[in-house]
């Protein structure tokens, strides 16, 4: 897992831009059929030795935030928007890459040119360019382009159990869910790895239109702040405590028994599991819940820490409880009433 997880997140794509993402996942998924949507999300549909009753639909996105550059400026320097929700703290000083492997430094106006109220705050991100090492537009159009987009770069680098790196939200939620078509499943299922979640959760709303499942996990990557000076429900959840099943986030109110029924099957099978102790954030489980006639929906997440940024943390052993909750859920879904 460690070394697919390693893979994934080495692949870089921002929302939007997903390709060499999907074509990855595509070589590794054997004789499965599949089907790529006009969004470009990848719908693969793997037979088990069992039909079952229910439809079930696993998901997780393939993009990451990242940059998209709009203006080059008259000294070289490259103005940008992000790809979603990254703050500006994340971006200063960083280091992106372009698809075409341009590489830039994010910065800003020099310390000892800053106005005392400048000094004391957060800089804007439209204060912000980046720097490719051109000294004019004209060397600088060499390199970058309007709409090009940039992710940042990163050594996917282990502390032990923990795996630092770069968009760990969510190619851990690819990994999970190519070990699991890798190692096949006792029922018919359907596996949709989406596009432009971070903009938006807008891939989900047309793989889940197609697939009109009656149940849906989605997998994805969440906040832990389980560091110093955050306390009880502000921890939101916990590196090495298992699999954080939401209860609750700012784009879906999950059932309250498909909540139960998770850590009852977490329980019964010997699965470490957490509750996401605060309402916050929100993942494609917003669009998929709502498509159709409605899709009977959980999230089962691996806790992340320094989410958004060039240095996610996140501990193997969650991943692979991860892993291990949703076989079980999606076998229990399957024949559910």
């Amino acid at each position: 897992m460690k070394e697919l997880i390693k893979t994934l997140c080495s692949l870089d794509r921002a929302s939007g831009r997903e390709d060499k993402v999907r074509d990855y996942i595509i070589s590794q998924i054997g004789e499965n059929e599949y089907t790529v949507d006009a969004l470009g999300n990848l719908i693969v549909r793997v037979k088990g030795e069992e039909k079952g009753k229910n439809t079930v639909m696993l998901c997780s996105h393939m993009d990451e935030v990242g940059v998209m550059a709009t203006f080059i400026k008259p000294d070289g320097t490259v103005k940008f928007n992000t790809v979603g929700g990254i703050q500006s703290t994340a971006l200063l000083g960083k280091t992106v890459r372009f698809e075409n492997g341009t590489v830039g430094a994010i910065g800003v106006k020099p310390v000892h040119l800053l106005e005392k109220d400048e000094r004391e705050k957060a800089p804007e991100t439209d204060k912000l360019y980046i720097d490719v090492g051109a000294s004019s537009k004209e060397d600088a159009e060499k390199l970058v382009s309007p709409g090009d987009t940039a992710v940042f770069t990163s050594e996917f680098t282990e502390m032990g159990e923990k795996l630092l790196s770069k968009a760990i939200d969510d190619r851990a939620g690819n990994a999970v869910m190519l070990k699991m078509i890798k190692n096949g499943v006792r029922y018919d299922t359907v596996f949709c790895f989406n596009v432009q979640e971070e903009v938006g959760l807008r891939g989900a709303k047309t793989s889940t239109f197609a697939v009109s499942p009656d149940y849906a996990i989605v997998l994805e990557a969440t906040t832990a702040a389980d560091v110093t000076g955050a306390e009880d429900e502000k921890r939101v959840c916990v590196l090495g405590e298992g699999a954080a099943v939401s209860l609750m986030d700012r784009a879906t109110v999950y059932s309250p028994e498909l909540y139960k029924k998770v850590f009852e099957i977490a329980k019964e099978n010997g699965i470490k599991a957490q509750p996401k102790t605060m309402v916050a954030g929100g993942n494609d489980a917003g669009s998929v819940h709502v498509s159709g006639k409605g899709v009977k929906t959980v999230t089962i997440n691996v806790p992340c820490r320094y989410i958004h940024s060039p240095s996610c943390v996140c501990d193997i052993r969650d991943v692979e409880q991860v892993y291990k909750l949703a076989t079980k859920v999606s076998e229990y879904f399957t024949n559910a009433d």
